[in-house]
């Protein structure tokens, strides 16, 4: 999931680490780690700016499919929410009144 937020983050633009950082809620070494398997990956690329570097996605390819997620997830969202196999442990003990044992 954090190379999705990696990748979302940089979707609008190039970014240095710290936006990447800001952006996403990861840590820096984290935040740097991803970037820099991203980029060996070759679905990011970056370029140095004095003391900064900026990371941009390599392929306008990967925005259009995380675009086309983010379609898909908000149309079928609703039916993932309404389904019993996807809910969240304590939201059904929640609803009953109590929380109930396995034996």
């Amino acid at each position: 999931m954090s190379r999705l937020r990696v990748l979302a983050a940089l979707r609008d633009g190039p970014l240095t680490a710290g936006e990447v950082v800001a952006r996403t809620g990861l840590s820096q070494p984290n935040a740097s780690m991803h970037l820099k398997c991203l980029g060996e990956c070759g679905l990011v690329t970056w370029e140095r700016a004095g003391r900064f570097v900026h990371y941009e996605i390599a392929d306008k390819r990967v925005v259009k499919l995380l675009d086309q997620g983010e379609e898909l997830l908000l149309h079928i969202g609703p039916l993932i929410a309404a389904c019993p196999r996807y809910r969240q442990p304590g939201r059904e003990a929640q609803g009953r009144g109590g929380s109930r044992r396995r034996r």
